[in-house]
């Protein structure tokens, strides 16, 4: 029964890595993974509302998941009193994508530290921070300019060089770093 057919290059929010036996097993728990998070995130989230990005946060404020794993309300991105602009990725830290994207969340955390801030929030930890946010599928990266106004959502893996090109094309300025 081969009638599975894949789409090179559509972003997919989970991938199994290369290897493995190939009968597609490692692809097929993934597939059925994410159709079952998406449904009980669509089931949880059902009649609700997601809060807009620059809403201001109430009791159920989201919760910024450190790459240490400890836990911060999420705070405004402000550095030395300037406000700087924000990059929160969504996702889990036993998702196979989400942990592609660890190594280059904490890259660019320790690179533009004082010019960008960059949060993890682990949505399986924190389901709450998922309705908050409006998450569909993890790993979501969702950029906001200096005011907290969300500028961007991306759902799925994306790359450094994809990160810092979209930052350029919103018009945000991360020059005089080294990169």
């Amino acid at each position: 029964m081969s009638n599975h057919s894949e789409k090179k290059g559509e972003g997919a929010a989970c991938r199994s890595s290369g290897g493995g036996s190939g009968s597609g097993l490692g692809k097929w728990i993934c597939i059925v993974l994410a159709v079952a998070i998406v449904g009980v995130l669509i089931a949880k989230n059902a009649g609700k509302k997601p809060r807009a990005a620059n809403s201001p946060a109430g009791s159920e404020a989201p919760v910024a998941v450190g790459f240490a794993g400890a836990a911060a309300a999420a705070p405004a991105a402000v550095i030395q009193g300037k406000a700087i602009p924000r990059l929160v990725d969504l996702g889990a830290s036993k998702c196979i994508p989400c942990k592609m994207m660890a190594p280059i969340l904490e890259d660019l955390k320790n690179t533009y530290a004082g010019r960008m801030d960059v949060q993890f929030i682990d949505v399986w930890e924190n389901p709450n921070a998922g309705r908050a946010y409006g998450i569909r599928v993890i790993p979501t990266q969702i950029f906001y300019d200096a005011s907290g106004r969300e500028l961007f959502r991306h759902e799925g893996f994306m790359s450094k060089e994809d990160i810092l090109a979209k930052w350029k094309a919103l018009g945000v300025d991360l020059k005089g770093v080294a990169e």
